[in-house]
């Protein structure tokens, strides 16, 4: 959710250690909901970056949002340094005693140098992968440390849900998507990484919801609440009309799922 970038209307200035820090800020507004409606990682997932890490003394997880990665990583690690830009986000997060929630950019993250087993960042690095933000990664990780980055692609279940999901993202809300989002659809393809990549097993998020279930999903979608805020009109209404048409019953529940990409590799 943040940027070093030249200073545009519309952005909030943030300095820090001689930066200006811009902050595009996507889902403040509607944080309550996110925390509510958004999927929850695999286990399998954080079980598998533990067994990569040298030591498992402190991790960071950077734009933890209402810090669903940062629990998880308690499993594993002994301290969790949780940051992210929105007040808001992180005060939906659930307090642990061995993690330190705190209001930060990216590119700050407040640690000592070498100090980091692991540095993570779950499905927000398309918002911020600039070299500022690779920096403070390469400062804070000890050597041989490891950096994962992940990001869930579009969700799919059965041919006409998949078909229906699809056509919203691109025809009904794709002019609201932001343009960092493509990184999302190319799954973090060609992205800027600060290391060689390692090879990483396959992980999927898979849910049992409800339609009512899945429409609030994607309102926190950022496009949808920007379609929402633009036009007044909520996409999801006329959505939700569509997808009845293959949903045996309001309460009846489908599998959905989620591909996840993983991007991990290690700081010498």
């Amino acid at each position: 959710m943040y940027h070093v970038h030249r200073r545009r209307p519309g952005y909030r200035d943030h300095h820090r250690a001689g930066l200006i820090v811009l902050a595009t800020d996507h889902f403040s507004a509607h944080a309550a909901d996110y925390a509510r409606h958004r999927p929850t990682y695999p286990p399998e997932l954080f079980a598998w970056l533990a067994r990569q890490c040298l030591a498992h003394d402190l991790a960071w997880d950077c734009a933890t949002g209402n810090g669903q990665a940062a629990l998880a990583l308690t499993d594993h690690f002994g301290r969790i340094h949780a940051t992210d830009f929105s007040a808001e986000q992180l005060a939906q997060a659930k307090p642990h005693p061995r993690i330190d929630y705190r209001l930060a950019p990216a590119e700050a993250s407040g640690l000592a140098d070498h100090s980091c087993d692991l540095v993570v960042v779950a499905q927000a690095l398309h918002w911020f992968c600039n070299d500022s933000f690779y920096a403070e990664v390469r400062r804070v990780l000890k050597p041989g440390g490891l950096f994962a980055a992940w990001t869930y692609t579009l969700l799919h279940g059965d041919p006409e849900l998949s078909a229906i999901i699809r056509d919203y993202s691109i025809n009904t809300v794709g002019a609201w998507w932001p343009p960092e989002r493509r990184w999302v659809d190319l799954g973090y393809r060609g992205m800027p990484f600060p290391c060689a990549d390692i090879e990483t097993p396959d992980f999927e998020i898979r849910l049992d919801l409800t339609l009512e279930e899945v429409l609030a999903y994607l309102r926190t979608w950022s496009s949808t609440q920007r379609c929402i805020k633009e036009t007044g009109v909520d996409p999801c209404v006329k959505l939700g009309e569509r997808l009845k048409e293959f949903w045996p019953a309001p309460e009846a529940r489908k599998t959905i799922a989620w591909p996840i990409t993983l991007r991990c590799g290690r700081v010498e």
